[in-house]
């Protein structure tokens, strides 16, 4: 079932970004040279540096992040890229260029922040300034928020609920007559920009993901045999086939093609451990030897 589901979203990941973007089969080097005429060549290039910049386990999130400010920018001109916010925020431009995160996105690359800047921006243009922020991890409809002076039964109001996300909210008249609000769950949409984010990301997958002169290849690094045994091992018995690992695994480039597979599985809590151990072995990371010692005992 997790499978079907898995595939059913890279469907429709494919046909948004088809819509979006004009690609068929999104790949890196046509991302970055669609990026070029839109967002201009020295922020496609600082774009590019900090993709490159970015662990290979990160550089899909990265890429992802570039096709949001593709379609961005296509939404809102290239005159965004260089509004100033009222003296508290600093224009786009410069957080590219120094790549410092700010509030409210500091748990955010730089890349991803002015992604979801960018899908918050588009968002306001199409269906105005959310009145409240709303948390969806609860389904609760009814008065979620505090309404605004001079709200009326039967008004509907725009909330914010995530980066370029967004849902109406209707007033209506409790039995004690006072006025309250409730979601309506079937208003949610989100802007283009967080679109195009998502489905980039889901579409292309983890990679590999070559970018162009980069030299030598990250992703023809030999990867340790030893801890390739321990993984591939751990991934047998708890039931991916040779079909999703492939044969063999001889460098980074292996790796990663064999995570991108078996996707559908190590979302389940079960292949969160082997994930991060796949992933430390990608990216040459010091957590790598205590999650082997750990799937070599389970």
């Amino acid at each position: 079932m997790r499978q079907a589901h898995a595939e059913d979203a890279r469907t429709e990941a494919r046909r948004v970004v088809r819509n979006l973007l004009g690609e068929e089969h999104p790949t890196a080097e046509t991302l970055i040279g669609d990026a070029g005429p839109v967002l201009g060549r020295e922020r496609t290039g600082r774009c590019l540096d900090l993709a490159l910049g970015a662990s290979l386990t990160r550089r899909s999130a990265e890429l992802a992040a570039i096709a949001a400010l593709l379609v961005g920018t296509r939404e809102l001109g290239e005159t965004w890229w260089g509004e100033a916010r009222g003296g508290k925020l600093p224009a786009p431009d410069e957080v590219l260029r120094t790549a410092v995160a700010i509030e409210p996105w500091t748990d955010l690359t730089a890349l991803e922040m002015l992604a979801s800047w960018s899908a918050d921006d588009a968002a306001d243009h199409l269906w105005g300034s959310p009145v409240a922020e709303v948390d969806l991890n609860s389904w609760q409809a009814e008065d979620r928020f505090d309404l605004p002076e001079g709200a009326t039964p039967g008004q509907r109001l725009v909330v914010h609920f995530d980066a370029g996300g967004r849902l109406d909210a209707v007033v209506t008249r409790r039995p004690d007559e006072e006025l309250g609000s409730n979601l309506d769950f079937q208003s949610l949409r989100y802007s283009r920009p967080a679109e195009a984010q998502w489905s980039w990301g889901v579409a292309a997958g983890l990679g590999p993901h070559r970018l162009p002169g980069e030299d030598p290849d990250p992703y023809a690094r030999e990867v340790d045999s030893a801890a390739v045994g321990i993984l591939r091992a751990w991934a047998l018995r708890h039931g991916a086939g040779k079909d999703l690992l492939g044969e063999r695994w001889h460098n980074v480039g292996d790796v990663v093609a064999a995570i991108e597979r078996v996707d559908w599985m190590w979302r389940s809590a079960e292949w969160f451990g082997w994930w991060r151990g796949a992933s430390a072995l990608v990216d040459d990371s010091g957590y790598l030897p205590y999650r082997l010692e750990e799937l070599a005992a389970g």
